[in-house]
Order: C-alpha cells, then structure tokens, then sequence
C-alpha cells in the first residue's frame, strides 16, 4: 500500500499479483474453496485490505519500497456477489481503514458488511471524527486498537499531551496509563456499533511490550503469548456488567 499512518514509504509486502482474469473464467473457484474452509473453521472472517477488491497499488517487482506505484483494478462487487450466491450471507468484516474511495463504501454498504472504527485514531480536535463512538453507525465493528496498533497503554504513553487532553475531554474526565485501556473499552462497548472488540492486551492493561505486530518490520512481529497467570487475573465481571448495559 501507500505512504499511510504506519509507514512514510508505504507498506512492501512482497506479494505476487493476482491474475484476477484467470479467477474469475473459473468462477473464483481457488477463492470459494479458501472462503468454505475459512467459514469451517471459525465464526467470523476479516476480509483484510478489503479496498483491494476495488482497487489495489501494484509496483515494481524490483522496488525495496512502496512508494512508486499505481491503482490497478480489482473484480469489483462482482466478487462479492459470487461468493454471496455460493454461501449466502458472509459472516464477514470488511477492513476499510486507511485510503478509502466512496466506491469503497458503496461496495461495502451493498455488499452488506460492517466496516472497522479504531478508537485510536478517534482522538483528533475534529469532533465529527468517525471513529468517535457517537459519530460510528451500526454497520460497523468498533476497536480499541487493532492487531497493527500498540496496545492502548503503550499508545497513550506516546501521544502527545494535546491527544490526552482531547481524551479526557471526550470522556469528561481525567485518564491516565493505568485507567485508559478501560476507559477505551468501556467506550467501544457503549458506542452504536453492532460489534466491539477489544485485543487481550487491552483487557490486560499490557504495555506496549505486548504490542502484536509492527507495520513494515518483519522482525519481533506476532510473538506475545498469554500466560496462564494473565488470563486468570482477568476479572471479567466489568465485561459482563458493561455487555448487558449496553
């Protein structure tokens, strides 16, 4: 992808395209076999880099970076509708974060699938920010923070005082490093979103230590485990109390 919020150079994944001509004479067969699995094995599928069914940003085989490309053009909705005619409704979420076109959107919204909001990208001094919990529609699936993200304490050691401000300005009080993964939790569970998630780290409180992966590096990445100790400590009385509030 581009330049974005987690690399100035874009993000060089290395991938081979897709040759989505082949793909579709043979029906998307590859992909309904990928999906059927999928949808055996777990309860809900996040569709990642979902604006690349649209539209994705090819570049060079040879470049070390992401910054020399161009928007190539994807199936398009009438993958979607194959998919939709094979299995019936996707128990899918469609990850729109980043450079997202209105035709995005409208393939997202016809397609019926929730998008994502991240809290921690909510905090700037716009107050129509859509990622605020009272600016989120239904259609949608509400993160503290996300896989990419640092976990919510590290994140709140490392902003800047003006976004703790507009933090506690949000909330109407006071916060700080040891009460903010609640306050953000307690915030996406209360928001109009149909769904809230929240990483373990957050429930946890972990610091970013914990992180899960850093965007553009390869090394550390998708390391942090659980330990029983953890998990036991976890109360999840305050879970429960804010799910039937809500």
């Amino acid at each position: 992808v581009p330049s974005d919020y987690f690399s100035p150079t874009g993000q060089h994944w290395g991938n081979p395209l897709f040759l989505w001509e082949q793909m579709e004479a043979s029906g998307f067969y590859w992909w309904k076999l990928r999906l059927r699995m999928l949808f055996e094995s777990v309860d809900l599928v996040l569709i990642d880099h979902f604006r690349g069914f649209d539209q994705y940003w090819a570049i060079p085989a040879t470049d070390k970076t992401a910054e020399n490309g161009s928007w190539v053009n994807g199936p398009g909705k009438k993958f979607f509708d194959a998919m939709i005619r094979e299995f019936g409704t996707l128990p899918v979420i469609a990850e729109d974060l980043g450079l997202i076109t209105a035709e995005v959107n409208t393939m997202r919204k016809e397609c019926g699938f929730p998008g994502m909001k991240v809290l921690q990208f909510a905090f700037s001094e716009d107050w129509q920010q859509p990622f605020l919990p009272h600016n989120v529609e239904f259609l949608s699936v509400i993160y503290t923070g996300t896989h990419d993200n640092n976990t919510t304490k590290g994140w709140w050691k490392n902003v800047s005082p003006e976004m703790r401000q507009n933090v506690s300005r949000y909330l109407g009080f006071e916060t700080d490093e040891e009460s903010i993964s609640a306050a953000l939790v307690r915030l996406a569970w209360m928001s109009p979103a149909n769904l809230a998630l929240a990483p373990l780290q957050d429930l946890l409180n972990l610091d970013e230590s914990s992180r899960m992966n850093l965007p553009g590096t390869i090394e550390g990445n998708w390391l942090w485990r659980c330990s029983n100790e953890e998990l036991h400590s976890l109360d999840p009385n305050f879970l429960r109390e804010w799910t039937e509030i809500s």
